[in-house]
């Protein structure tokens, strides 16, 4: 059942991208009236799973790593949906990252992409650099959703990233620790590599900056065949203990949290995780209910948000399903940014940080200086994070 409602939904997608364009493609043609043009980019790998006459090629198989894609261009599409009933003149275009007829380099460079006041893209590394690249030379703002790193990027005020990078958070849980629990002790487990020594070097670099009585972090590296017994003894049963993930490799992190829990209810121990641990299995298994997990993310969708019940409702009611992640950033991305396209024109920029259109996510985007002292503006960034708490089988905010 869920592999055929996948199949429709890809098959209504299909639907919806071909008209889009078509929508797009009349509508700009009247020029009585000022309509703006949004570029969106996302991996459908449409040429992959229909043949020519468009019809699905794959049978009963459904590749996974379709439905990212997929579930931000529905988000887009019920944000449309949206944006049309508010009469905005809009004309949005859509662009498969994987077309094989259609690459990227080629779209940028087309006689279309020239009237672009917008683009908003769902994208890899490699495709970041490309938009990043068009956006500065066409002086239009680039919304990079997913991707959660500068690229090396410098010296480009059109690029926006909104999935906060590494640095961002590390410094982020640094101070949400100085809140919360100021007085626990705070140990780093990590393993050895260069993405863990940056990691550590994040949170030295925020201990001399900050302005708040700084944390006493002890580092401790671990090999692989780590136990709970090792772990034990970076432990205080007097008070409590701060355990942070130094790594973003996932087995390390399943490992730590089997092993924490274990020992879990013998000491006063909470367990720091990083922001990719959204889809982390270990945290859903019944004996890691005893252990506190936190992480921090730049994402949250809280339960009592009306649009998102609305899309929720929707989702169960065509599909028997409930939306991803991708499908609520999908739309946020695509309603809010039209929304200030709409009010402040190509220059956008000017109004980025403009707070009174607000989703799901309170987006705190500010400018990014890697040298502060030309003051050269590299690019805008979301500071914006939220700390979700794992324990006893329930998931919460932290305020």
């Amino acid at each position: 059942m869920i592999l055929r409602l996948k199949i429709v939904l890809l098959i209504i997608c299909l639907a919806s991208f071909t008209q889009s364009f078509s929508q797009a493609d009349s509508t700009s043609k009247d020029t009585s009236i000022k309509r703006f043009q949004v570029a969106v980019f996302t991996p459908l790998y449409l040429d992959s799973v229909f043949d020519a006459s468009q019809s699905y090629k794959l049978d009963k198989y459904f590749p996974k790593y379709i439905n990212p894609g997929l579930e931000f261009y529905e988000g887009i599409q019920l944000a449309l949906d949206s944006l049309e009933k508010e009469k905005a003149q809009l004309d949005v275009f859509v662009y498969d990252l994987k077309s094989v007829e259609h690459p990227l380099p080629s779209v940028l460079s087309s006689a279309e992409f020239n009237t672009i006041d917008l683009i908003i893209g769902n994208v890899n590394n490699v495709e970041m650099n490309l938009l990043a690249n068009a956006a500065l030379q066409k002086k239009i703002p680039f919304i990079n959703v997913n991707f959660p790193n500068d690229g090396g990027i410098t010296n480009n005020p059109y690029l926006v990233i909104l999935n906060s990078t590494l640095k961002t958070h590390c410094e982020g849980i640094y101070r949400f620790l100085q809140k919360q629990f100021p007085l626990d002790d705070v140990v780093v487990f990590r393993k050895k590599g260069a993405q863990e020594d940056r990691l550590q070097a994040y949170f030295n670099d925020y201990t001399k900056v900050t302005a708040s009585v700084p944390l006493k972090i002890k580092y401790v590296t671990l090999e692989n065949n780590f136990d709970s017994t090792l772990l034990a003894l970076y432990l205080n049963k007097n008070r409590g203990t701060v355990c942070i993930a130094g790594s973003l490799d996932l087995n390390f992190a399943n490992n730590l949290c089997q092993k924490l829990s274990s020992i879990s209810d013998d000491y006063n121990v909470k367990l720091i995780g990083m922001p990719n641990w959204d889809g982390l299995a270990e945290l859903n298994k019944p004996g890691m209910k005893t252990l506190e997990v936190i992480y921090s993310t730049p994402f949250y969708v809280a339960n009592t948000n009306n649009t998102a019940l609305s899309i929720q409702d929707y989702f169960k009611t065509k599909f028997y399903s409930r939306p991803s992640d991708m499908v609520y950033r999908g739309y946020e991305t695509m309603y809010r940014f039209g929304k200030l396209l709409l009010q402040y024109g190509p220059t956008l920029n000017s109004g980025i940080s403009d707070k009174k259109i607000s989703v799901f996510t309170d987006f705190d985007i500010q400018p990014v200086y890697t040298n502060r002292q030309n003051m050269t503006l590299d690019y805008f960034e979301n500071k914006k994070l939220y700390f979700i708490r794992k324990l006893n089988g329930v998931i919460a905010g932290i305020n």
